[in-house]
């Protein structure tokens, strides 16, 4: 890369490094003055964008545990070429949910605390160690690909022995912590807004988180495709957009399922605004994606399949932000708004995941299809070619 082309004044680039830079600062003015300073949280919404943006980010990588499950687990190994930006997905997602959760709490120099002060009733405890598990496997099962890299066949040899219970691993990390974001809200059924409330709702964010993260790879999958020339084949991206179809019927079904036993269709018909966000969320995540992604012809159309996705990704967004800031204002009796400093960090880092992941793509072999030829894809689970370990 020409150092000419990294220094061209670009309109995208330059709002990056406004954003980025103004993150920074708000970075700084954080540790220094304190999180009342920098934020509009108190004490009676202790929780705000920042914890919103946590569970939105762990739920959109949930890729890496679904396609894991998919290929090796359930044996569809049509999806095999997804395996790696699935990973790579989730281990950014990670990343920047681990990056804002020391943001959010401070003192980062007690991040050791959970691993030795334990307190095995807590839910957060659970969500703590998985989080830490569940990066670790990705780091794992993202390895041979850096390791291929620079032709270092001896670590990938031993990675490939240890694959299996990897994967296993995580996907029964990625599982637990997944729906035990949503236990996080069994505690609160006098805060929490009932239309948003239920004794489901661990169930509710496991089955939704399934749907986006297939939904992102789909995202970013158009978009490498149009920034590389390079990308994943058709059938495969229809495939997931029908998996994603399924999810969020099933999903959809679930919850009238839980609004009809709970008694709470009246609830619909009440004037406020959180019948207006809940009816926006279901038509946004779920009615028009399930209007699009039933028709073959939207499925095998790689333009609208990425529009599908955006509705599929802006739903879920909304639910998360609703679940965990929305639906908890009318008990606070307080209207939360991030702060500027909340807003900037929070885009800062977007940006620098971004940047991130392409990044990786330009140096590293991910999609793979773009890197050997199909007679000598002979791979292993982790999707390790095997002429390349001489085998």
């Amino acid at each position: 890369m020409k150092i000419n082309n990294i220094l061209r004044p670009r309109f995208w680039k330059v709002v990056s490094v406004i954003i980025v830079t103004a993150g920074l600062y708000s970075t700084y003015f954080r540790f220094t003055r304190g999180l009342g300073a920098a934020t509009n949280l108190f004490n009676a919404v202790p929780w705000g964008l920042w914890i919103g943006f946590d569970f939105l980010g762990v739920g959109l990588a949930a890729a890496g545990f679904t396609i894991a499950a998919t290929v090796h687990i359930f044996h569809m190994h049509k999806f095999e070429p997804v395996v790696r930006p699935a990973i790579l997905t989730a281990f950014i997602g990670y990343s920047l949910v681990a990056t804002l959760l020391v943001v959010d709490l401070g003192r980062p120099e007690n991040f050791w605390h959970p691993l030795v002060m334990w307190n095995i009733h807590s839910v957060m405890f659970e969500i703590a160690w998985c989080l830490i598990c569940y990066t670790t496997v990705l780091i794992l099962e993202f390895a041979p690909v850096v390791l291929e890299k620079f032709k270092l066949n001896a670590p990938v040899k031993l990675l490939k022995k240890i694959s299996i219970p990897v994967v296993i691993a995580g996907v029964l990390f990625s599982t637990l912590h997944q729906s035990s974001f949503g236990s996080l809200y069994l505690i609160v059924p006098g805060r929490l807004y009932p239309l948003w409330y239920s004794p489901l709702l661990p169930v509710h964010f496991y089955i939704s988180c399934i749907g986006a993260g297939l939904s992102m790879v789909i995202f970013e999958s158009y978009l490498i495709a149009r920034a590389f020339n390079k990308g994943l084949k058709m059938n495969i991206l229809s495939g997931a957009a029908f998996a994603v179809l399924i999810d969020l019927v099933t999903g959809f079904l679930l919850k009238a399922f839980d609004f009809i036993s709970a008694g709470k269709l009246y609830l619909l018909m009440v004037p406020a605004k959180e019948t207006f966000l809940f009816y926006l969320e279901i038509l946004i995540g779920t009615f028009i994606p399930v209007f699009l992604l039933s028709q073959k012809r939207v499925r095998e159309d790689r333009k609208w399949l990425y529009i599908s996705t955006i509705f599929v990704i802006s739903g879920f967004i909304l639910n998360r932000f609703n679940v965990s800031i929305t639906g908890l204002e009318r008990s606070a009796g307080y209207a939360y708004f991030p702060s500027f400093d909340e807003l900037s960090i929070t885009l800062m880092l977007v940006v620098l995941a971004m940047f991130a992941f392409r990044l990786v793509v330009k140096i590293f072999p991910v999609f793979e299809d773009d890197h050997y030829p199909q007679q000598a894809k002979q791979k292993n689970i982790f999707g390790i070619n095997k002429l390349t370990l001489g085998e």
